[in-house]
């Protein structure tokens, strides 16, 4: 059985925002005040649980949850509430380069003493800790491209046709068994890990959140259209070196051949993608609307920080042999030993 094609359940809230949006979406409450969004702390748990809840309805939404809130007015209110302070954060907080050039230049340079959390993982990751990073992981994996798709109306030409042949390679070429969400359910049943999608929110970390709300804040906004091509580059582009490591990381614990056949894949897709993105996805872009360049410089920006700010959390719990989830994982599977 396919679970992790079910409906989530609400998670549980993290604070009033969450808490409001939550009890709204179930028709049992009212949406936290604007005062409240702009009280709170704009990378913390609570704003980017609300977020999170407000952009799950335009993906997959809830079980039990009308698929009219979707486009509820007063819901859009709130939602644009909290972009607006996650967007203003991210500008102030997130943009390093000046130019696109720059940006990629520094995209396609690997460090010669690595420290992320590919590199942990790869050098004395457990399975504990590979268990972690693909629960927290799955948010997104279990939607891969899924967010990316909505810049495809918003491109023609060159950018158009390429950024579509990339995203269809993630959609597995035509073939179901090959959809990079797919595989990345079975790497989870490798690990014992339930993949029911969603199934990991109520675990998952504020910073985990970030992550996938920058991609659909960015997907959701024709007017972010150029940082979400900057954003896919960025995962495009470090994709091949962080992936080598992961399944070097998943051999060495034995963690199993779909757990490392997920990563093997996208050393070698991702490899071709990362120069189509480059040369065809943001130069045909560029060439259409010369533009847009700052906003693929902040795209590729604040992807960096919102990983980084992901993987130092993962670090700090791990490197004191404590969980990075809200919750502990439950053993499984009888693979994890």
């Amino acid at each position: 059985m396919e679970h992790h094609r079910e409906e989530p359940g609400l998670p549980t809230p993290r604070g009033p925002l969450s808490r409001g949006v939550a009890a709204y979406l179930e028709g049992a409450g009212r949406l936290p005040r604007l005062e409240d969004v702009a009280r709170a702390t704009v990378y913390g748990e609570d704003l980017q649980l609300a977020l999170y809840l407000c952009y799950e309805l335009h993906y997959r939404g809830f079980a039990g949850v009308s698929p009219d809130r979707e486009w509820d007015p007063d819901l859009l209110r709130i939602r644009a509430a909290l972009e607006q302070r996650f967007l203003s954060a991210l500008r102030a907080d997130a943009l390093v380069h000046d130019s696109v050039d720059e940006a990629l230049a520094d995209l396609l340079v690997e460090p010669v003493d690595g420290t992320g959390v590919t590199h942990f993982l790869r050098d004395e990751g457990e399975l504990w800790h590979l268990r972690e990073y693909a629960a927290q992981r799955s948010l997104y994996h279990l939607k891969e491209a899924d967010p990316h798709a909505w810049v495809l109306p918003r491109l023609w030409g060159r950018a158009k046709a390429a950024m579509a042949a990339v995203e269809f390679d993630e959609w597995g070429g035509g073939r179901a068994d090959r959809v990079h969400a797919r595989l990345f359910a079975d790497l989870m049943t490798d690990l014992g890990l339930d993949t029911t999608y969603g199934r990991y929110l109520d675990a998952a970390s504020a910073e985990a959140l970030v992550t996938v709300n920058l991609m659909s804040l960015f997907g959701l906004h024709r007017a972010l259209r150029g940082a979400l091509v900057g954003h896919f580059a960025t995962v495009e582009i470090t994709s091949p070196p962080g992936s080598r490591r992961l399944a070097e990381a998943m051999r060495r614990t034995g963690a199993g051949p779909a757990a490392e056949h997920f990563y093997d894949e996208h050393v070698e897709a991702d490899a071709v993608h990362e120069q189509v993105v480059r040369r065809d996805v943001i130069g045909g872009l560029l060439e259409e609307e010369p533009h847009l360049a700052p906003d693929v410089v902040f795209g590729i920006d604040a992807t960096g920080f919102v990983e980084d700010r992901f993987a130092s959390r993962l670090l700090a719990d791990w490197r004191v042999s404590r969980s990075s989830l809200h919750a502990p994982l439950a053993r499984e599977s009888a693979h994890i030993s």
